[in-house]
């Protein structure tokens, strides 16, 4: 049996989990963006809100790629 190289797998996955992050937080901004236009009153809290969440994503995001470089 060869010996099969995953270093592509592992880039592959480190790819897609940035993707996943940028896209969530392309939906997180969009979304704070519209709210806070709707309501300009509620401008702290939202903004607030959206950096933890944004935070959170970034950590998912970040796990992703450790992981998926981990499985070399």
């Amino acid at each position: 049996m060869e010996n099969l190289d995953f270093g592509a797998f592992a880039a592959i996955g480190a790819g897609l989990a940035a993707i996943g992050g940028g896209i969530g937080i392309g939906k997180i901004g969009g979304a704070a963006m519209e709210a806070m236009a709707r309501q300009p009153e509620m401008q702290g809290k939202l903004q607030g809100s959206a950096i933890v969440l944004i935070a959170f994503i970034e950590a998912i995001a970040l796990f992703a790629v450790v992981v998926s470089f981990l499985g070399l």
